[in-house]
């Protein structure tokens, strides 16, 4: 990491741990040798889904003198001290890596615990006989899937906690986060105002954390976003099915993408510090581009945010996630797809979520179902990504009608649009390895160029 003379990292120069990632590697491997139904569930996991096992591994339990604390610190972990760990247990963490933490105990047994979106689900499709520990709803449950001699398979659901001990008491706050999860679904997203409508998400956000912690919080209005999304996208439907067959869930989501208008971004970026974000690296695409974007990180949530916006070549020294921008006629990429859809945290909702998987079989997987694929818009050993072909969506001739008196299209493009409709929404297939944990800036802006409304040929048939 770089800091910035603005006092936050702009620059985030994140590594590669190839031996980090063998370590682990070779210690999943050997868990599975040892537990016949973690290996038979880990062959359909990877075969069913076209997603990678260590991808919903949630945290392992070692023994000491299996592996040492030296040797976790040696590959790039740190102890992370953890008031919520078992007892005489040691937290390890890769602050620098998207690698799983590792805890350490004297006693002699290795544990692998997955992390499906909802632990009921999976537990259901497994069988009969499984008790859940925790309060339906808290933020930690756990479930033991399979115990074959000292290698224990597990399960547990994370809704906004980092730690490990399932508390034996009925949770405080479940009435307050149903109650929360059941009003982010339910949210208001079409406004008459934009101003109306933003102002009401910041009061929704802002009264939930009273009521509960931002991390509690984060994790109901993220189930939401994604569950919003997914009824809006096709790609998503199908892939999301497949998942749900093993009881996953999007367990596997990598980040989440919102696009906003220059005027409403700093606002955005608000409602998200307000639920306990923190912004990593920026980004700028270059004067040609037109696009910039945040990175922000929950710290307790494990969520990623991509944020995008119009930005201007003499912006990108600028801290745009906190100082406004002027209005501009032009309109970017990211700017004509606001205008034509609306802002991601109202009605339109995410521009795509990305989710980790085997690359390579997840586009033959969901071609199977007649979902195409974009061409990759990364393709390193460390990180390859790439779009399901966007989603169609009608728009509103109103907004047809404003774009075209303010010149943002063209005649042509308006009745194109009109037609037609516009691309919309994306499902990111991405596949990460050697822990690497950023973005790849020149590939980002390839794919948004890629992805301009006035240049991808939609198919009717996508309409939605």
């Amino acid at each position: 990491m770089k800091p910035s003379n603005r006092g936050f990292p702009s620059e985030f120069d994140w590594k590669l741990y190839p031996h980090a990632e063998d370590l682990l590697a070779g210690h999943i491997d050997k868990f599975l040798h040892n537990n016949n139904f973690a290996r038979e569930l880990a062959s359909a996991i990877e075969r069913d889904t076209s997603t990678r096992f260590p991808d919903w591994i949630d945290h392992m339990v070692l023994p000491e003198d299996v592996l040492s604390a030296t040797a976790m610190k040696e590959a790039g972990f740190e102890e992370a001290g953890h008031p919520e760990a078992p007892p005489g247990m040691r937290v390890f963490i890769h602050r620098g890596a998207i690698f799983f933490p590792v805890l350490l105990t004297k006693k002699r047994f290795t544990e692998v615990a997955l992390k499906p979106e909802r632990l009921d689900h999976f537990i259901q499709v497994m069988g009969k006989g499984f008790s859940l520990q925790g309060s339906i709803y808290g933020p930690y449950r756990k479930a033991i899937v399979s115990a074959q001699g000292d290698h224990i398979l597990s399960a547990v659901e994370r809704r906004g906690y980092n730690g490990f001990c399932v508390s034996e008491k009925a949770t405080e706050d479940t009435g307050e986060y149903r109650q929360a999860l059941e009003g982010f679904f339910c949210r208001q997203r079409y406004y008459e105002s934009l101003e109306d409508g933003m102002h009401a998400v910041q009061k929704l956000i802002e009264d939930t954390c009273k009521r509960l912690t931002p991390a509690r919080a984060t994790d109901a209005f993220f189930r939401a976003e994604r569950a919003y999304w997914e009824r809006r996208n096709w790609a998503g439907q199908i892939q999301k099915a497949r998942q749900d067959r093993l009881g996953l869930g999007w367990g596997n989501h990598d980040h989440h993408t919102y696009r906003s208008s220059r005027e409403n971004f700093t606002r955005l970026i608000k409602i998200f510090e307000t639920l306990g974000f923190v912004c990593r690296e920026q980004f700028f695409a270059g004067e040609e581009a037109g696009w910039g974007a945040q990175v922000l990180e929950h710290p307790e949530c494990n969520i990623v945010l991509f944020t995008d916006i119009d930005l201007l070549k003499e912006e990108r020294d600028k801290d745009f996630a906190r100082e406004g921008l002027t209005q501009t006629s032009h309109r970017g990429t990211v700017g004509l797809w606001v205008e034509l859809h609306g802002e991601s945290i109202l009605q339109s909702g995410l521009h795509h979520l990305a989710a980790r998987f085997d690359f390579e079989k997840l586009s033959a997987g969901l071609k199977q179902s007649n979902v195409n694929t974009m061409p990759p818009f990364s393709y390193f050993e460390f990180l390859k990504q790439a779009f399901t072909d966007g989603e169609t969506w009608r728009v509103d001739t109103k907004r047809l009608d404003d774009l075209l008196k303010k010149g943002s299209i063209t005649g042509t493009q308006r009745e194109t649009f009109h037609k037609t409709g516009a691309i919309s929404s994306h499902l990111e297939n991405i596949q990460r390895t050697q822990g690497f944990k950023g973005f790849n800036q020149h590939s980002v802006s390839a794919i948004i160029t890629a992805t301009d409304p006035r240049k991808y040929k939609v198919q009717e048939t996508q309409r939605i």
